[in-house]
């Protein structure tokens, strides 16, 4: 059992594109989980970074546009510089809740070794049809590509070991990078994942609550993510036995809150060579 997570040495890590309307917010809510934030500004034109100068957080400026994998990547080696043995990560949009952080934290000092997911489960059929729709096929592909079965692969609440946001090399730019890091963790590190159910929070026509349009768009980046999964599937052999074997498992849930907690021992995954 390695070193116990606590908010003095997990680091929250906030990629930002133009997230006016709602930065401010979401930094003070990381800051009154965890000791250290870092906000990674991918561009902005809105004034986004100048919102937080008088916060106690790390701000990273990109010049230009990189896209979502660059924010993350960078954001992680400033957290492990920091000394942090864990990365959370959030939108900058205020799509999640950092009240969430402590119980993502809880599971993964319960599951040593894995990915903790903040998992859009909770008030689901407030999500656009269309975003499900894209979720759950790509469920299907990345769990393929991992070797187990899980819950909103495309979800951008997540809990990272040291050793997974360590991982160099790690192919795939912008949203496909969030899906290659759970199978690259996998393949390499034999790291499994377990979901935390969160709440899913979008804008709601009955409600006065506003976020910004979505960076996602479903065709475009829904085709990178899947033609990208589907060369990591190819490349990596015995296809059907992989599929049989996702199949036959269920997904890991932890949510000790529950009425009822839904929860399986990890998988357990062989590592395979860095290249992979």
């Amino acid at each position: 059992m390695g070193e116990r997570l606590h908010r003095g040495n997990v680091a929250v890590v906030i990629p930002a594109l133009n997230e006016a309307l709602r930065i401010r917010e979401v930094v003070e809510g990381a800051l009154a989980q965890c000791d250290r934030v870092i906000v990674v500004d991918d561009g902005s034109d809105d004034g986004t970074a100048g919102l937080l100068a008088d916060l106690p957080v790390t701000v990273l400026r990109h010049a230009h546009r990189m896209g979502k994998g660059a924010s993350l990547r960078d954001g992680f080696a400033e957290a492990l510089r920091q000394g942090a043995r864990a990365v959370v990560t959030m939108d900058g949009d205020g799509q999640h809740r950092a009240e969430d952080i402590p119980r993502l934290i809880a599971a993964a000092n319960r599951h040593p070794n894995c990915i903790v997911n903040g998992a859009r489960l909770r008030k689901r059929d407030a999500q656009p049809w269309y975003r499900r729709l894209g979720n759950d096929f790509g469920d299907w592909g990345i769990a393929w590509g991992c070797g187990y079965r899980l819950i909103d692969s495309q979800s951008g609440q997540r809990l990272y070991p040291a050793s997974v946001a360590a991982l160099q090399d790690v192919p795939g730019e912008g949203f496909v990078f969030e899906a290659q890091i759970l199978i690259s963790a996998a393949r390499r590190l034999g790291c499994g994942l377990v979901s935390v159910p969160v709440e899913t929070r979008y804008r709601q026509a009955d409600s006065d609550e506003q976020f910004r349009k979505s960076h996602f768009r479903l065709f475009r980046d829904l085709y990178s993510i899947t033609s990208h999964v589907v060369g990591q599937v190819l490349s990596h052999g015995d296809m059907l036995r992989v599929y049989r074997r996702v199949r036959a498992s269920a997904p890991v849930i932890y949510d000790p809150g529950a009425a009822a907690e839904a929860e399986a021992a990890p998988p357990t995954l062989p590592t395979q060579g860095a290249g992979r």
